[in-house]
């Protein structure tokens, strides 16, 4: 078997009396998505920020593409959308994309291929050449997300990438991340919005900075009896 690409063992985080994570231990290996779903202050985006390096814990132990986090070692390995946007607004969002693109090294004339193939993906062609400044929320939110396709990363790490986007565009990012998943990238991508859960290959349920339970939709809504996954969380909140 695949050696996991995110290897979360036994992590906690506190801020001040705070505790924001206890104990949490997950996997995400090359081909899956696995959806990190629960209310806000949760602790997702915390847990999605010491995974990819930006925050640190003196519990446990993460572990990307095998390596200790955080490294510098891997980070061209990964695409990272934060849950707040880190644009250069005085830039259009295709200067902003050449900026992040020669960071990590890419090619002129790949970078502009890419640029052109993401910027269509997320809706933005007509507008990719407009200061950032003049986005809207969702405009930001998609050109943050092109960026972080943008070195073509085996791993990425997503978080709320769907906030603001219309119904119609998020369908179509959602088989976009499923063509990235069969190419054997490994996603992890946080949602509280459980129709999104459903299109996950695993789901875990995070509450109060504790998993709940790991498992695929299908067996979730079996084992809660709940028809949709919205009702298996309430079922799996109920009984811890």
């Amino acid at each position: 078997m695949a050696e996991p690409a995110i290897d979360v063992r036994d992590v906690s985080r506190s801020f001040g009396d705070q505790r924001v994570l206890i104990g949490v231990s997950m996997q995400v290996f090359p081909g899956q998505i696995v959806g990190l779903v629960g209310p806000s202050g949760a602790g997702k985006t915390t847990l999605v920020r010491l995974i990819a390096g930006a925050d640190t814990s003196p519990n446990g132990e993460v572990q990307v593409a095998g390596h200790p986090m955080p490294a510098l070692s891997v980070l061209d390995r990964v695409g990272y959308m934060a849950q707040s946007d880190a644009l250069y607004l005085e830039l259009s969002g295709a200067q902003n994309m050449r900026f992040f693109g020669s960071l990590y090294g890419m090619r002129s004339r790949e970078l502009v291929e890419r640029i052109a193939t993401l910027s269509e993906m997320v809706g933005l062609a007509a507008d990719i050449d407009r200061p950032a400044v003049q986005y809207s929320e969702g405009m930001k939110r998609r050109l943050s997300l092109a960026i972080a396709l943008l070195h073509r990363p085996p791993i990425l790490l997503l978080d709320e990438p769907t906030v603001s986007i219309d119904p119609v565009l998020r369908a179509s990012i959602w088989e976009r991340l499923r063509d990235y998943a069969a190419d054997n990238t490994a996603i992890l991508v946080t949602t509280h919005v459980m129709d999104e859960a459903e299109k996950c290959d695993l789901v875990a349920m995070l509450r109060e900075g504790r998993i709940l339970r790991i498992a695929s939709p299908s067996d979730l809504k079996a084992e809660s009896g709940g028809d949709n996954m919205e009702q298996a969380f309430l079922h799996f909140v109920s009984a811890a």
